[in-house]
């Protein structure tokens, strides 16, 4: 099967993956809205007409944000609502609000290689909760308002971090292996790209996609565990070129009906067979069908056990 090209690359920026498409009465919901790659993407968006929701931790942090792309784009179709992923009465009451179809769903949020093992009040390591379960959560609660648009699209914001490691089924929040924060980060990010298969896989006959993606190294706060970005300068991206893979992923012509895919610089990315010095491409654990099967029911189990159903 031949790999999606696109006539974008490294440089790309997420304007000009947009430019000529109008997304006005379309309606997206970004993650993490408020900070780094996020506020990009809802800016693109915003400026291409959809209405914005920034699901943020932070609320008076997305209040300033909202209020900076509501001059910048004169779109006053941007609001802010309270999500915190690693409380799942927090994804909860973010549902039970909702009310209307949404045409994109951009799980952007994140967290990265925290430095001590930290689990929440259920038990789970704080990054494959935050990363994975909080977006499982949320997504799967909103299925009824995704197929209601009819075409929906939802974009995991994965990582070349998933290269780390695969998704560790018999040991998930590391009660048996020696904590690791890159090995959790990876494992979490695996989570992500295997999400967006699975979802392709059980909700196409609904008109919903998914697909996974990699924005690349870009200088936000997601590094403040790491000691700041520590990729040669060379080959990192800027926040507006950072955005580019999920705009291209939202919206792109080329990716209609299209699900289950990796993407990173703006294209699908060769299945490799091991981990480069530049971390480029995907892990073939990350796209199995029978792995991203697997986790969607052990995430299914781990919800009815807190009593989400």
């Amino acid at each position: 099967m031949s790999t999606l090209a696109s006539p974008f690359n490294f440089h790309t920026t997420a304007s000009e993956v947009i430019d000529g498409i109008d997304l006005h009465g379309r309606t997206a919901i970004v993650t993490g809205g408020a900070g780094g790659i996020g506020v990009e993407t809802a800016r693109v968006l915003a400026q291409a007409g959809a209405d914005v929701t920034l699901a943020v931790r932070d609320v008076a942090k997305g209040g300033t944000v909202a209020a900076q792309l509501r001059a910048e784009t004169t779109n006053e179709n941007i609001n802010v609502r309270p999500l915190e992923l690693a409380d799942p009465s927090s994804v909860d009451s973010f549902v039970s609000d909702w009310d209307r179809p949404i045409d994109l769903l951009i799980n952007n949020a994140g967290i990265m290689a925290v430095p001590e093992l930290t689990r929440t009040p259920a038990g789970w390591e704080l990054q494959f909760a935050t990363n994975h379960m909080g977006h499982f959560q949320l997504t799967t609660a909103l299925r009824q308002w995704l197929a209601a648009a009819e075409r929906a699209r939802i974009v995991a914001v994965s990582s070349s971090g998933h290269l780390f490691s695969p998704v560790v089924f018999d040991d998930l929040h590391f009660r048996f292996r020696p904590y690791d924060p890159f090995v959790a980060y990876g494992q979490s990010k695996t989570a992500e790209a295997l999400f967006a298969v699975a979802i392709t896989q059980r909700w196409a006959d609904d008109g919903i996609v998914a697909n996974s993606v990699m924005p690349g190294a870009i200088a936000t706060g997601l590094q403040k565990h790491t000691g700041g970005l520590r990729t040669p300068v060379e080959f990192r991206k800027t926040v507006e070129q950072g955005a580019a893979t999920t705009i291209f992923a939202a919206v792109s012509p080329l990716l209609e009906g299209i699900g289950g895919k990796y993407l990173e610089d703006v294209a699908e990315a060769a299945v490799v067979a091991e981990r480069s010095p530049l971390a480029k491409g995907v892990a073939p654990y990350a796209l199995n069908s029978d792995n991203a099967e697997r986790l969607w029911v052990e995430s299914e189990r781990l919800l009815a056990e807190i009593g989400v159903n």
